[in-house]
C-alpha cells in the first residue's frame, strides 16, 4: 500500500520544474520532502495529489497507475488523496463559512446530509474549532483559525494519505502543535500515509520516519 510518483517530469507553460523525479510514501508512514525553493517541492505534492498531469511519468496509488486528473478521475480514486496547503486563504473560497468549507468535498460527492453535518462536527471539535468560528467566512478569522478548518476538510473523506505542503509555515506554535497532533492522532487511528514538505529540518526530525531531499 503506497502512493508513488514513477519518473515524473512536470512543468508550467513549457517551464520544466521537475526531470524524471521518483517519490513513494507508504501507508502509516511519514515522509518528510525538503529542498530549496524552487527545486518542485509543490508540484511534486500537486502531481501526487491529482491536481497537476506530469508531463512524463505517472503515479500509482495503492498499486493502482492513475489516468488522468481533478475530476476526470474516478471520486473513489481521488477523494483518497487530502491535502493541506501552506496558505489557507488562498485554498479557501471567501464566500463560505468554515462549516461549509470543511462540508464541501462531501457535498461535492452527494453524501447524504446528516452524515455531511456529523462529520463536520466530528472534525471541528478536534480541530478546535467553536459553533461561533464555524458560523464565520475566512474574512473574520486568523490564519490559524481558517487553517484549522482547511485541516478538517482535508480528512473530511478519510484520506488513505495526507500531503502536506508547508502547511504550518504561517502558523504560530501552538497551532503548528494542534494540527501536528491531529494529523498524528488520524494516522494512528487509520493507517495514513502522511507527506511533510518543509524547510524545517526540526520539524521533519520530529514528525518524519525518513527524509527524501529534492534537488
Amino acid at each position: 500500500m503506497s502512493l508513488v510518483a514513477d519518473g515524473v517530469s512536470a512543468g508550467y507553460r513549457g517551464r520544466q520544474v521537475l526531470t524524471d523525479v521518483s517519490f513513494s510514501v507508504t501507508a502509516g508512514e511519514t515522509v518528510g520532502l525538503r529542498g530549496p525553493s524552487g527545486c518542485g517541492k509543490s508540484t511534486l505534492v500537486r502531481v501526487l495529489a491529482l491536481l497537476h498531469q506530469p508531463d512524463a511519468g505517472h503515479v500509482t496509488l495503492d498499486g493502482e497507475r492513475i489516468i488522468g486528473v481533478r475530476h476526470r478521475v474516478p471520486a473513489a480514486v481521488r477523494t483518497g488523496i487530502g491535502v493541506l496547503f501552506q496558505s489557507p486563504r488562498a485554498a479557501s473560497d471567501p464566500r463560505l463559512t468554515l462549516a461549509d468549507l470543511i462540508a464541501e468535498p462531501l457535498r461535492a460527492v452527494r453524501h447524504p446530509r446528516e452524515r455531511i453535518a456529523g462529520r463536520v462536527a466530528e472534525l471541528a471539535d478536534r480541530a478546535g474549532l467553536t459553533a461561533d468560528l464555524l458560523a464565520r467566512r475566512p474574512h473574520a478569522v486568523s490564519d490559524g483559525q481558517l487553517q484549522r478548518a482547511c485541516l478538517a476538510r482535508s480528512l473530511v473523506h478519510r484520506p488513505r494519505y495526507l500531503l502536506c505542503d508547508e502547511a504550518t509555515t504561517m502558523l504560530d506554535a501552538s497551532t503548528q502543535a494542534l494540527v501536528a497532533a491531529v494529523i498524528s492522532e488520524e494516522q494512528e487511528a487509520t493507517g495514513m500515509g502522511v507527506v511533510v514538505v518543509s524547510h524545517d529540518p526540526a520539524l521533519l526530525a520530529r514528525w518524519a520516519d525518513r527524509v527524501t531531499e529534492l534537488r
